[in-house]
């Protein structure tokens, strides 16, 4: 739905209702793009340029009721997948016809986090040993405060993280991906070829690829589904929820990582979305197409090698 649109016919506080198209549209928004947000404030804030002149034919007041529906439909959305994901997540941990030992309660999460073995091996922090016994129990009683930038090692393929090459696995678990396809392509297609699924919160909202923050707003929600953690809240200082999703933001936007970012993406959306162009593998090292990149950055080098230069 363009701006445009959402504006022709501004809806009253009045009129509103849990099927007001907005509120769906914030649902997406916040999984995708950013879920820890002041919507209404995000409608008046001059730090968008041209934004409330696109919503001029609506007062203030009915401005704010529209960041209001949108943000109903973000918190609304991440509290569905919390509460889906809290159960579907003890599927993905074992191996197919294993049980967990000992068991996981699949409705509450007092048992998990650090006071598992399971739970507490995957949250650990990369670089710090979960198989120290004085670490797992400095972990446990929080004689180690855990913060949200130290990222768990379920982050990372295989569990495993490389202290050498930090990037090496990063953001591509399996069990990343499974929670991803639950919300975003249906819990059926979690073991099932994404290209077979005709159903789900991404076809619904027209999308065809990976955002990055939809990765950390996964990530975020994963993080929170392991620990012990009943509530999820944006200020609980016990899981840190918004520095860790802030954390993952931060890499993604940093355009000194660009090219390990882009090559993430094109990981996720052929694990996730493997017929959308944004799929498409690496340019072939000996194609024409690369060497015309090749050249082109030399040429821009060189230009930017003579910028700087210091005059004789």
């Amino acid at each position: 739905m363009t701006t445009e649109n959402a504006t022709s016919s501004i809806p009253s506080k009045r009129a509103t209702s849990s099927s007001d198209p907005l509120i769906s549209h914030g649902r997406h928004f916040g999984r995708t793009v950013f879920v820890l947000c002041n919507y209404p404030s995000l409608l008046t804030n001059d730090s968008y340029p041209g934004l409330l002149e696109r919503l001029q034919n609506g007062s203030e007041e009915e401005i704010l009721h529209i960041g209001e529906l949108i943000g109903k439909g973000a918190s609304g959305a991440r509290g569905d997948d919390t509460k889906s994901l809290k159960p579907a997540i003890l599927d993905w941990l074992s191996q197919k016809g294993a049980a967990i030992q000992p068991p996981l309660h699949r409705n509450s999460k007092i048992d998990r986090g650090f006071n598992h073995e399971l739970t507490g091996s995957l949250l650990c922090p990369a670089g710090l040993d979960w198989h120290d016994a004085e670490t797992r129990e400095n972990l446990r009683s929080g004689e180690i405060l855990v913060c949200g930038d130290q990222w768990p090692v379920f982050l990372y393929a295989h569990y495993t993280y490389d202290a050498e090459d930090p990037w090496c696995g990063l953001l591509r678990s399996r069990l990343l991906t499974c929670a991803y396809k639950h919300v975003f392509t249906s819990p059926s297609s979690v073991d099932k070829d994404p290209k077979a699924m005709r159903s789900g919160n991404a076809r619904l909202h027209g999308m065809n690829c990976v955002t990055a923050a939809s990765i950390a707003y996964i990530a975020t929600q994963v993080r929170f589904a392991l620990s012990s953690s009943s509530v999820f809240s944006r200020t609980d200082t016990t899981t840190d929820s918004e520095t860790f999703y802030h954390s993952l933001l931060d890499l993604f936007e940093d355009l000194d990582e660009s090219k390990e970012v882009d090559e993430l993406l094109t990981w996720w959306n052929r694990q996730v979305f493997p017929t959308s162009s944004a799929a498409k593998r690496p340019i072939s090292t000996n194609s024409a197409l690369s060497k015309i990149r090749i050249k082109r950055l030399a040429t821009k080098n060189a230009a930017d090698s003579n910028i700087i230069a210091p005059s004789p």
